[in-house]
C-alpha cells in the first residue's frame, strides 16, 4: 500500500497507514520566509528531485512558547511554512471519490502555536470521511509586525494571513492527489485562527479558495495601522534598534521574539497602560485598508461573504483559562472592576447586568465572564448574526461542558472544545484542558462534535437548523451540560446576556 503522493513541487512520502489513515507531515508549501524573502509575501516552493520523506512535523515559526507535546522553535529554523495532510488510506473505500477537505488554522494570540500540537492530529476527522490539512504560518513580529517602507520597498502587513492564503492555494493545486476535492474546502480555526478565518472570508486574495468556514472563539477586533506602528516602535526600542526597515531586517528573529516578550511584560507591569495592561496581545491582523480593508465583523455585516457557509462556536467560560494559566490580571475589588470597564470603554451597566444574572458571582467571576465575552463570546455571536443578516447560511453553537468532581474544577473555557471536535481526548497534552482522562460521556460528546464538523464540511449541515437574522435561542446548539458545582454559568440566559452588550461597538484597536 503506497504512501507516496504527487505535488506540483515534487513527490512526497508519508507515514505508513495508522487506523486506515495516512499522515503526510511537514510538506513545504512556500519558500522559507527569511533572507531576501523576510517580511515579504510568501513565494511558491521550488521543485525538488526524487521523493521527499514527510514523516515528521516541520519546524515551527519563531516564538518563545513551549507547548505540551509540540516542538519548540529553535533559532536557525527557517523552513517554517509547512503543512500536514491526513487522508484515508488507499484501499479503505475512499479511493474512487474525492473527499471534502478541512483546512485548520491554529490559534495562539498571533504570537505562538503550531500545527504540530497533539490536539490537532487529523486522524479521527479523516476516519470520519475528510481529508484534513493543518498548517504553520508566520506569527509574532515575523507575521504581523509593522515594517516601515523604505523608498519603494514596501513589506506587506498581515503576512501571516498571506501565508494562510498561500497554503490554501497549495490545497487548491495539490489536494486532489491526496484524495481531496479542491472545490469542497472548509477552512477552520480557533481563537486567533478563527479570526484569521473571518479575515480570509473578506479578503480578495482568498476569494474562491474555500466554500465553508468554521470559527471557534473568534477574538476581536483587529488592529488599526496606528497601533501596529506604535507597537513596532516599542519592540524596536526594546531590541535596541531603530524602527526602520533596514534595522528590523538586520535584527535576528530571536532578538525580535525576545524584545516582543519584554514589551508584553512591560505592559503587564504598568497598570496605567490601559487595555494592554490586562492581558497584552501585541500582534494581530491590521485593518490596513488594502489587504484587509476593515475589521472582518464590519465587512461581513456589509455582505462581504454571503456565499460562504459559516459555523460559529464559542465556549461559555472563555477567560477562566487565562485566569488558570496566569495570563490576565487578577481582579478582587469593585474599584478594579470599574477600572477594567473604563479601560475597555464598556457601558457602566454591563458588570451590574452580569451580577443580576448570577447574584452569587464574585467580583473575579464577573470580571472573567465580561472579559471572556468581550474578547470571544460576543464577537463570535456578532459574526454569526452579521453573516445571517446578509443572507449567509449560518450555524451557531456554544460549548458548555464542565467538570466538577473530586479534582480541580474544569470550566467550559477557552480551547477546551477543540480536542472534542478533533476527536483527540486521549492525548496527554489535553488532560489539563478537559480535566483529566475522558469519561464515556466525554467520548460520546466528542463523537457528536466530530460528526458535526464532518457533516458541515461535506454537506453544509452540522446537524441542527441554521440561524435566522436574529439568532433565536432555539437555533443555537449547546454542546455538553454544565456541572452545577463547577462554576457560575452566565450563559443560562443567553438572550439577557447578549442584550447587555447592545450598546457596545467593536472598532479596530487604537494606540
Amino acid at each position: 500500500m503506497t504512501s507516496v503522493f504527487d505535488t506540483v513541487s515534487g513527490r512526497v512520502r508519508g507515514r505508513a497507514p495508522d487506523r486506515g489513515v495516512v499522515a503526510v507531515l511537514g510538506i513545504p508549501y512556500a519558500e522559507p520566509p527569511f533572507g531576501a524573502d523576510r517580511f515579504r509575501e510568501p513565494r511558491p516552493r521550488r521543485a525538488w528531485e526524487g521523493v521527499r520523506d514527510c514523516v515528521e512535523y516541520g519546524p515551527v515559526a519563531p516564538q518563545s512558547a513551549e507547548l505540551p507535546g509540540a516542538p519548540r522553535w529553535s533559532p536557525g529554523d527557517e523552513d517554517v511554512l509547512g503543512l500536514n495532510v491526513w487522508t484515508p488510506a488507499r484501499g479503505s473505500g475512499a479511493e474512487n471519490r474525492l473527499l471534502p477537505v478541512l483546512v485548520w488554522i491554529h490559534g495562539g494570540a498571533y504570537t505562538f502555536g503550531s500545527s504540530a500540537q497533539p490536539d490537532f492530529d487529523g486522524t479521527a476527522l479523516a476516519r470520519a470521511g475528510l481529508v484534513v490539512v493543518t498548517l504553520n504560518y508566520r506569527v509574532g513580529f515575523e507575521g504581523f509586525g509593522h515594517v516601515p517602507a523604505e523608498g519603494d520597498d514596501v513589506c506587506p502587513p498581515n503576512r501571516g494571513l498571506l501565508d494562510q492564503i498561500a497554503a490554501l492555494e497549495w490545497v487548491r493545486d495539490n489536494i486532489a492527489s491526496f484524495g481531496g476535492a479542491p472545490d469542497q474546502v472548509t477552512v477552520a480555526g480557533q481563537s486567533a485562527g478563527a479570526t484569521s478565518v473571518a479575515c480570509l472570508m473578506t479578503m480578495d486574495g482568498a476569494r474562491g479558495l474555500f466554500r465553508r468556514a468554521i470559527a471557534h472563539s473568534a477574538v476581536g477586533p483587529v488592529f488599526a495601522p496606528e497601533l501596529a506602528e506604535d507597537l513596532t516602535r516599542k519592540v524596536a526600542t526594546e531590541a535596541g534598534i531603530a524602527a526602520t526597515h533596514a534595522a528590523l531586517a538586520a535584527a535576528s528573529p530571536q532578538a525580535l521574539v525576545q524584545a516582543s516578550d519584554a514589551v508584553v511584560d512591560g505592559f503587564r507591569q504598568d497598570v496605567h497602560s490601559g487595555r494592554l495592561s490586562w492581558d497584552p496581545v501585541i500582534f494581530g491582523p491590521v485593518a490596513d485598508g488594502h489587504l484587509l480593508r476593515a475589521d472582518p465583523l464590519e465587512l461581513i455585516a456589509a455582505g462581504a461573504a454571503p456565499d460562504i457557509d459559516l459555523l460559529v462556536c464559542h465556549t461559555t467560560q472563555e477567560y477562566w483559562l487565562m485566569d488558570a494559566v496566569g495570563s490576565c490580571a487578577e481582579i478582587t475589588s469593585e474599584e478594579e472592576l470599574v477600572c477594567f470597564a473604563t479601560d475597555f470603554g464598556l457601558p457602566d451597566s454591563l458588570a451590574a447586568g452580569y451580577r443580576r444574572l448570577v447574584p452569587e458571582a464574585t467580583v473575579r467571576d464577573v470580571h472573567l465572564a465580561v472579559y471572556g465575552d468581550l474578547s470571544f463570546g460576543e464577537y463570535s455571536n456578532r459574526l454569526a448574526v452579521a453573516h445571517a443578516r446578509t443572507g449567509g447560511r449560518t450555524f451557531l453553537s456554544r460549548f458548555a461542558r464542565q467538570r466538577g468532581g473530586s479534582g480541580p474544577r474544569v470550566y467550559a473555557w477557552h480551547c477546551a472544545d477543540i480536542p472534542f471536535a478533533f476527536g483527540n481526548l486521549a492525548a496527554e497534552s489535553v488532560q489539563f484542558l478537559i480535566g483529566g482522562p475522558p469519561t464515556p460521556a466525554d467520548h460520546r460528546l466528542s463523537d457528536r462534535m466530530v460528526a458535526a464538523w464532518a457533516g458541515f464540511a461535506a454537506e453544509g449541515d452540522p446537524g441542527w437548523e441554521p440561524a435566522d437574522d436574529i439568532v433565536s435561542p432555539g437555533v443555537i446548539k449547546v454542546w455538553g451540560t454544565a456541572d452545577p458545582d463547577a462554576g457560575p454559568d452566565f450563559w443560562q440566559d443567553g438572550e439577557a446576556l447578549r442584550a447587555l452588550w447592545s450598546a457596545f461597538t467593536y472598532r479596530p484597536e487604537q494606540p
